[in-house]
């Protein structure tokens, strides 16, 4: 059916390519107006195309002119030419596609073409990379074009300080890995002042090795976890103060509300018991909370209603079904006073502060683009979940490796004595092997074999970038044996050494096929680069994991019916094409469950949205009077709709409770009473109160003066925003866990924690309101507040380790009257240097 269509209507990936051939072609006919410049006369193009964007150009028309820019300011500082291929390539990224370009074809080079003429728009570009030793590669290498043409380059990593990432993100082009721009975006959602954020809007980005960040890593959320201010301690301190109080007297309940509240009886209590002035002091905003916890644990939750406890641990229970909801936790440190209620051991609260997954952070770039050697198998993914077309660009010479049928084993053992007779043999040729596995164990115990053996040969297992990068670019020499997990050296070209070619070029040894085609592609890959010879080859058993999960019994049957030997292989396309179609089977489970993971993480997307904009209006505004004032508004109503429902006559309505709320939560004992509130249509009542609020709201303000006033709010309101959001993370995080269990009772999963995940989200928002509304108006305002983090945080490694600090690396120091390296062709001591 497919070559029906590609007959009727033409290959897609074609007509890509002969579009691009035709602006190819203008940017050779420039290459003879380009070589006569002088360095100064190329350098002053990027200011003329600038100028020109300014004036109303695109980067399209821009492109041709830029290209030929970057191909000879290429060859000046690196001595390298793009070829009409990797131009073709520099089209793709820029038009927001994936480049799939074979190994050795340049893509860093590539890279050059599109980066230039985004970075001439002046919003920034990021080149993202999988490791620190492949962005400082590309940093130095690559930073030479950029800095000859008059653009600065940044290179943010780890290591770095506050103030070297804001330099590295205000460069035009800044090179780093998917997890340090990831990171920096949280915590860029985390600062406590606008001037403290590093990254600007998310411009354009082009990711290297783009299946292995936006595919292979889309399940594993980035982390930001802290040690949060929250004693488990400060609980049962809490619980055992609360017991001793009095209803009526010490603390009012509010049913409707369900919410409870010190009276000024039960305030004055509290500084005395834990020794304090004033209980609503900004420095007491913990205290305070644990105590609110406790109370409402003691006085509003109630065991075998709202909760059971089962094996030591409290469960909530559904005030609708009544069923055991097992796996949810109440937020905002409720669960935990409960537990202490019932003297339970208290859990350590969630230390999680911030998460994204990568899918989510990488779909905010306005523009997104990728290179590799290997998407098209993985098409189907990115145009689904990021929108993007994979374009696979040809060769720049045609490739003559050849790949051979897999060779399988009955076991293990025999497949791994063949695995190192065929190293010994192409070894005694001095033909370089390079041999895949899919493990660190395989790769140490084939070295074992060799060592046996008395080969010579170097083995990689991914840990050390920069050092396995250096060894995997000789594994193309004369009678080099290198064993290496897959992913080991990734990124790094294997040149042929001399001789190599005559003897058959590298021979590619797979000692597993991996449950991705694209995998086992990018182990052939590292052989024949740019028309070079050579060849690969799969030696499988049927031991092997993914033999095993696909159809080995009926091979071993087979071998065992023929009466083959235990060393005795089967060479067979047919076994190969199996192997294909199983992986097919496999990628496609993992895609469904990669869907699956996003979908439930765009549920946690769109309220970090809501959340991080919000966040960013208060940062952003010098007053945010308006802000809070639209957020103590919607406490009042809620209170009034509790206590003053449609459906009951005024004379029903509950105006002594209301007035008692009121008062403790936002003005004073007796400053409202039922009768200041009888006879009041509802919206009057809510306007009344409102009125109240905002007459004392004013007074405090006059007190301090405004600037206070908007500082001491912002102060309040980041405070409240961030200790719930933390929270609120932690209660969706439990729920995700648990939701699974509702497919037995016949719920769709992702429905329930959409529809639960609104409803959580929601009590969150009404309860920020409410902790902004009662410290505005009841705490005592200082002069000369600082803003504090709720919680120290750390970037946690995708593999669950926190994510280690290494010293960035100075070759030399930096003289004062040298150029400053950030590219800007100033002296250090007149740019960064000050």
């Amino acid at each position: 059916m497919l070559g029906i269509v590609k007959k009727i209507f033409g290959d897609s990936n074609e007509r890509d390519i002969k579009r691009m051939m035709k602006t190819v072609e203008r940017i050779n006919a420039m290459e003879a107006d380009f070589e006569p410049l002088t360095d100064e006369q190329l350098r002053a193009k990027t200011d003329e195309y600038k100028e020109r964007l300014e004036k109303g150009e695109t980067l399209e028309d821009l492109l041709p002119e830029a290209f030929a820019t970057v191909r000879e300011a290429a060859k000046r500082t690196l001595g390298m030419r793009h070829f009409d291929v990797q131009l073709i390539g520099g089209m793709v990224l820029h038009e927001g596609k994936i480049a799939e370009m074979k190994t050795g074809e340049g893509k860093t080079l590539v890279g050059t073409l599109p980066v230039y003429l985004n970075a001439l728009s002046g919003k920034g570009v990021h080149l993202v990379t999988v490791n620190d030793y492949l962005a400082t590669v590309g940093w130095e290498m690559m930073g030479k074009v950029y800095n000859f043409l008059g653009l600065t380059v940044g290179l943010n990593l780890n290591s770095m300080d506050h103030a070297q990432k804001q330099q590295a993100y205000a460069c035009d082009i800044t090179y780093g890995t998917n997890n340090e721009f990831g990171f920096d975006y949280l915590r860029d959602n985390m600062v406590l002042y606008k001037e403290q954020m590093v990254q600007r809007p998310l411009h354009y980005a082009i990711v290297d090795e783009v299946d292995s960040i936006l595919v292979d890593e889309a399940r594993t959320p980035l982390i930001i976890s802290g040690q949060a201010a929250k004693s488990t301690e400060l609980y049962t301190t809490a619980d055992r103060f609360v017991n001793k109080l009095k209803d009526e007297e010490d603390y009012t309940i509010d049913i409707k509300l369900r919410s409870v509240n010190l009276t000024e009886a039960g305030v004055a209590k509290a500084e005395k018991a834990f020794g304090i002035e004033n209980l609503f002091d900004h420095a007491n905003v913990l205290l305070n909370h644990h105590i609110t916890q406790a109370l409402k644990a003691h006085a509003i939750m109630r065991r075998d209603i709202d909760y059971v406890v089962q094996e030591d641990e409290v469960v909530i229970v559904d005030e609708f079904t009544g069923r055991l909801m097992t796996g949810r936790r109440y937020s905002d440190g409720l669960h935990q006073a409960i537990e202490a209620k019932e003297g339970l051991t208290v859990q350590n609260e969630s230390m999680t502060l911030a998460t994204i997954t990568f899918q989510n952070y990488f779909r905010m770039y306005r523009k997104l683009a990728g290179m590799t050697g290997t998407a098209k198998t993985e098409e189907e993914e990115f145009k689904k979940i990021y929108g993007l077309d994979v374009v696979v660009v040809p060769t720049n010479r045609p490739n003559i490796r050849k790949d051979m049928p897999d060779v399988v084993y009955k076991s293990e053992g025999s497949k791994f004595r063949a695995t190192v007779e065929e190293i010994v043999k192409r070894h005694q040729v001095n033909q370089p092997v390079l041999v895949g596995t899919v493990s660190i164990e395989n790769s140490e115990k084939l070295s074992d074999m060799l060592k046996k053996k008395g080969i010579k040969h170097q083995v990689l297992n991914a840990k050390y970038h920069a050092e396995e990068a250096e060894i995997v670019s000789r594994a193309g020499q004369p009678g080099a044996v290198t064993i290496a997990t897959n992913m080991a050296g990734r990124g790094t070209d294997i040149l042929l050494g001399e001789g190599v070619p005559e003897l058959g070029g590298l021979h590619i040894i797979g000692t597993e096929r991996h449950e991705s085609r694209r995998i086992d592609n990018q182990l052939r890959g590292r052989a024949g680069r740019q028309g070079d010879p050579g060849s690969s080859q799969f030696y499988l058993s049927l031991e092997d994991d993914l033999m095993k999960r696909f159809g080995a019994e009926n091979i071993m049957g087979m071998m065992d019916r023929l009466g083959f030997e235990e060393d005795q292989p089967i060479e067979s396309r047919l076994i190969t094409r199996a192997v294909e179609s199983a992986q097919k089977r496999v990628e496609g489970n993992n895609f469904d469950v990669r869907k699956v993971v996003l979908q439930y993480d765009d549920v946690m997307n769109q309220q970090r949205n809501i959340i991080y904009k919000q966040r960013m209006e208060v940062l952003e505004s010098g007053d945010i009077r308006e802000i809070v004032l639209n957020m103590i508004n919607p406490v009042v109503e809620r209170a009034v709709e509790a206590h003053c429902p449609d459906d009951q006559i005024p004379e029903e309505w509950e105006l002594e409770e209301l007035a008692a709320y009121a008062n403790n939560t936002f003005l004073e004992e007796g400053a409202l009473t039922k009768d200041t509130l009888w006879g009041k249509e509802k919206e009057e009542i809510t306007e009344y109160i409102q009125a109240q609020i905002l007459e004392k709201y004013e007074a405090r303000e006059e007190q301090i003066g405004p600037e206070n006033m908007r500082e001491f709010e912002k102060v309040v309101v980041l405070r409240a925003v961030d200790s719930k959001w933390m929270d609120h993370i932690d209660a969706m995080d439990q729920l995700r866990q648990g939701i699974h269990l509702r497919a037995y009772g016949g719920t769709d999963p992702l429905r329930e924690y959409q529809f639960e995940g609104f409803e959580m989200f929601q009590e969150m928002i009404n309860s920020i309101q409410e902790e902004v509304a009662t410290y505005i108006m009841k705490a005592q305002v200082e002069v000369n507040l600082e803003r504090q983090a709720v919680a120290e945080g750390q970037a946690v490694d995708p593999s669950g380790e926190p994510a280690e600090k290494r010293p960035v690396k100075r070759e030399d120091t930096v003289g004062r009257n040298d150029l400053c390296p950030c590219g800007s062709g100033k002296k250090f001591k007149q740019c960064h240097g000050k």
